[in-house]
């Protein structure tokens, strides 16, 4: 039995050394080259570092120690963090093209094997990209706009709103449905009734999945992926979602097929479709009905729980601030009146309400690390050599609160968009759509839906909370690869 014992014991001592020797020779592989950084233990890497719950406050308090430029390891693979508005400029926008790569997320890897906008790279990205934003860019084919339609789907909400007859409710699923609803519009070609069935099950699941990639577990698998598979967990549900998710879009991607009229598209499934035809004859390219399905599922993920959730934070954070509220009533009715419509237009002659927008997005953070890069081939970055293919974090939230050009960083304050005079002020560091390359496809889709449903509903309502404005607590709920507001409720007091 001792010999037994004994065995075992060099076995594991084996196994040890043997993984820690793997993890110093990578690490020797990047001394004088890769950015420094804490001591990474074998297979672990730094995950004891890391406040898994905020993982972006652990790589803040990193920053401080081992400057705007430092390598962690995640598992067993490194990863150069950039922190700051300066370091992330550089790299983001002067060097685009060098840091134009998506790093791997193995849960997107996981489910969408690379194909799409957001997982993709190479060729496949560059033609995927230029093709969607082209699309979104001119969509309408001649019909009604896209502003059009936000401003059809917010007096829907409206009416949804009036229903709730000044009582308590959960804001949630009123917001995810109106706006799910526009990128419908766009991608699918209509819009569907708030209480659809198909369409309440769908946006469950993408519900699910936000509440997945911003929690624990997600950024377990994504460190530890070949371990994870063999275990149970919410990792698996997610993948189960986007197979169901993807079985609606096929399913509506048939129905298109059966009734396109290449003369009359109606939407962007009708454009891809035509893309595909184009391009039946040629071998090489990316236009297949599996990009189709999984570019579709990355416009309308998008399209739906990062904007729904931008607005649903930005009335906690007015609920708390009531006299901010004030302030854009009183702009609302001295630019809009209450005999029609926000549109587009206004947004330049209310500064006040702009810069308020533009502060609730730079304080929720919503994507605090930012959404991993790669690099595309050995650069030079600053003092180090970043190999080809390491991944690559724009800390976002290290430029959306940095001190320098943000007087009040931790404060809600839209006076960080407002000139002495009181009219908007752009500042450089407003990076919450990223920059570069990368920077987010729907960018002006999001900005017009926040601003037109803001203004839309404080036209017509006043805000109640049902505590004291003092105690709501703004901080998020999680805080994964996205931050997520703690559930609350409201009243909406007609005006």
């Amino acid at each position: 039995m001792e010999l037994v014992g004994v065995s075992i014991f060099l076995l594991i001592t084996c196994v040890t050394l043997l993984m820690l020797g793997t993890v110093q020779k990578r690490m020797k592989q990047g001394i004088g080259k890769l950015p420094p950084g804490p001591i990474a233990l074998p297979f672990l890497g730094n995950l004891q570092q890391l406040n898994r719950k905020q993982a972006y406050r652990s790589f803040s308090k990193l920053s401080e120690k081992y400057g705007s430029l430092f390598t962690i390891y995640l598992g067993s693979e490194p990863a150069v963090v950039l922190s700051g508005y300066e370091v992330v400029k550089e790299a983001l926008n002067e060097r685009a093209e060098d840091f134009a790569a998506r790093g791997v997320i193995q849960m997107l890897k996981k489910t969408s094997q690379g194909h799409g906008i957001v997982g993709s790279n190479g060729e496949c990205w560059k033609q995927l990209r230029r093709f969607s934003l082209m699309t979104l860019r001119n969509f309408g084919m001649g019909k009604r706009s896209i502003e059009e339609r936000i401003q059809e789907e917010a007096q829907f909400l409206v009416e949804e709103f009036r229903k709730t007859k000044k009582s308590p409710f959960d804001p949630k699923f009123f917001f995810s449905r109106s706006v799910s609803n526009v990128i419908c519009s766009v991608v699918f070609g209509n819009r569907f009734e708030y209480e659809d069935e198909n369409f309440l099950a769908l946006l469950n699941l993408l519900n699910e999945n936000f509440q997945f990639f911003s929690s624990v577990c997600s950024q377990l698998y994504n460190s530890f992926p070949n371990v994870m598979e063999y275990l149970p967990g919410p990792h698996k549900k997610a993948v189960k979602n986007v197979k169901q998710v993807m079985a609606f879009v096929t399913e509506r991607v048939k129905m298109h097929q059966e009734t396109l009229d290449p003369n009359s598209p109606r939407d962007f499934i009708d454009c891809f479709l035509m893309k595909m035809e184009q391009e039946k004859k040629n071998p090489e390219s990316e236009f297949s009905t599996t990009a189709l399905g999984f570019t579709t599922i990355d416009l309308f993920s998008a399209g739906t729980e990062t904007v729904s959730t931008t607005i649903r934070y930005g009335f906690l954070i007015l609920l708390k601030y009531p006299e901010i509220e004030a302030k854009i009533h009183e702009e609302i009715d001295r630019i809009i009146g209450q005999n029609r419509c926000p549109s587009i237009e206004d947004r330049n002659a209310m500064p006040y309400t702009e810069a308020v927008i533009h502060e609730i997005q730079r304080f929720i953070d919503l994507i605090p690390l930012g959404l991993p890069r790669a690099v595309t081939q050995d650069i030079q970055f600053r003092q180090y050599v970043i190999p080809k293919g390491t991944t690559v974090y724009p800390m976002l939230h290290s430029v959306l609160f940095d001190p320098k050009h943000f007087q009040n960083p931790e404060s809600f304050d839209p006076n960080h968009f407002l000139d002495a005079n009181g009219c908007f002020k752009r500042n450089d560091a407003f990076m919450p759509f990223a920059s570069g390359r990368r920077i987010c496809l729907g960018e002006g889709l999001a900005r017009m839906e926040i601003f037109l449903f803001l203004t839309t509903i404080l036209q017509n309502f006043d805000l109640k909370s049902v505590v004291d404005p003092k105690e709501i607590d703004l901080s998020s709920e999680m805080s994964g690869f996205t931050q997520v507001p703690r559930p609350f409720k409201l009243c909406l007091l007609p005006r």
